[in-house]
């Protein structure tokens, strides 16, 4: 973003033009990248669902070709010599589902009795032995839907399997031709089932990605013009903040010209006109208009003072550095320590520097009226993200809890002036201990005043 010095008094301007297109980027640009993460999100348990789906799919293949060829192939092989484990019927077997291991990647097949002995299987020292059925056993038994699973197989009946890793493991059950309900298990390498998950997954995530991504891309332009809607009413409140400020400088300005003019030059010629007669009047009053003169003096401090107060130094003519080492000189005379961290003139507008002057000023008062301070520390902070002042002093303080205390009325009033500005003021004070108060203003009001 271009910063243009200003030739005339060596301060940077902001062009309002790059700031808006600056703000608006940064807007789509944050846009962007939630809308990647939301991506992120949604996309990373949709792979894991659509990985998990496709291994579902693929076993529930599994079940339904081991169910076929149980049915098919095995069942009508099944006769009395097979369960009395002859070698003549196991070899028949053999040979009916040799086309079958060659084809489906099969690596061990056994038939189970319901009492749990195996009575066939392609290993043949399994044949004969005899193992407990699991509960899902006599359910399928029962006529249950077979199972499969994907998992290494660590059983005591898996002893020759254990060491192959991870396989796809199928239970069903059919009948005999006698009736006979037997359990019908086979063994699968897991590369087919790794490879239909991978085709599955491949194949659902570009149109899932794609179309979240035309998702993306479909919001982008609504929050386009959302961000300079934004930008619009940012710029209209602004505009607004900034006239508030500008006709509140010049009420004060008017009330303090109409003190000073008026009421204070009566005053001053009544005071006058008063001494006079308490020179030349009778003796026995002139006591009572002595005490009258000195009262309308104070009074006219009072309202000089006031007047001072309400129309600050012109800080644009001296600078905010010397319009606040001006306004420390009276708690100086006063006898309080006052440490200055103050560096040279930054390129602050006159809009940031007048609220940050009154924080000031505001905040040095409360010190002198009411906190028994015997020290104070004003410090100043520029940067190109904005401006701080903080003053902070030694007095009595005082306890937050319990609101904050008479005087603080025009620090209340401040702090929400610098809000609206987008802006913060903070006050911390612990009784005992003194208070600080810290004003922070964002480089933004730049342009806006």
């Amino acid at each position: 973003m271009s910063r243009p010095t200003d030739a005339a008094d060596g301060t940077t301007q902001t062009d309002p033009v790059a700031d808006e297109r600056l703000q608006i980027r940064a807007a789509v640009a944050k846009f962007l990248l939630m809308g990647f993460l939301a991506l992120l999100v949604v996309g990373t348990p949709v792979v894991f669902w659509i990985r998990a789906a496709a291994e579902r799919h693929a076993l529930d293949s599994a079940v339904v070709l081991t169910q076929r060829v149980a049915d098919l192939a095995i069942r009508p092989l099944v006769n009395e010599a097979l369960l009395a484990g002859d070698p003549v019927a196991l070899a028949a077997l053999d040979h009916a589902l040799e086309p079958w291991r060659k084809d489906a990647a099969v690596l061990r097949i056994k038939v189970w009795s319901a009492d749990g002995r195996v009575v066939y299987s392609d290993l043949r020292s399994l044949v004969g032995q005899r193992f407990d059925l699991p509960e899902w056993g006599r359910a399928l038994l029962a006529g249950g839907p077979g199972t499969a699973s994907l998992e290494s197989q660590q059983d005591l009946e898996n002893e020759h399997e254990s060491a192959s890793g991870d396989l796809v493991e199928v239970y069903v059950s059919s009948a005999a031709a006698d009736g006979t309900r037997l359990i019908f298990e086979a063994y699968y390498d897991d590369g087919p089932v790794r490879d239909e998950q991978q085709a599955v997954l491949y194949s659902m995530i570009p149109p899932v990605l794609l179309s979240l991504a035309a998702l993306q891309l479909a919001q982008l332009p609504p929050a386009v013009q959302l961000a300079r809607r934004i930008q619009y009413h940012q710029a209209a409140r602004n505009r607004l903040l900034k006239r508030a400020v500008e006709a509140s400088e010049l009420e004060r300005r008017r009330i303090a010209r109409d003190l000073h003019d008026e009421v204070i030059q009566d005053l001053s010629g009544l005071g006058y006109a008063i001494e006079s007669e308490e020179l030349h009047g009778p003796p026995e009053q002139r006591s009572v208009l002595g005490g009258a003169r000195k009262i309308l003096q104070q009074s006219v401090r009072a309202l000089r003072a006031i007047t001072s107060e309400l129309y600050p130094p012109d800080l644009e003519q001296l600078g905010l550095k010397t319009a606040l080492e001006r306004l420390v000189e009276p708690l100086q005379e006063r006898g309080l320590t006052v440490r200055l961290l103050i560096p040279g003139d930054g390129p602050l507008d006159r809009g940031s520097s007048a609220l940050l002057y009154r924080v000031a000023r505001e905040a040095l008062s409360n010190c002198a009226k009411h906190s028994g301070a015997t020290a104070v520390m004003l410090s100043l902070r520029t940067d190109p993200h904005g401006s701080e002042i903080s003053i902070s002093d030694n007095g009595t303080g005082f306890d937050k809890t319990q609101g904050s205390p008479e005087g603080h009325l025009g620090l209340r009033i401040l702090k929400d002036t610098i809000q609206e500005a987008g802006g913060a003021l903070e006050i911390l004070s612990v009784p005992g201990a003194g208070t600080t108060v810290t004003a922070r203003l964002v480089s933004r009001l730049g342009s806006i005043h």
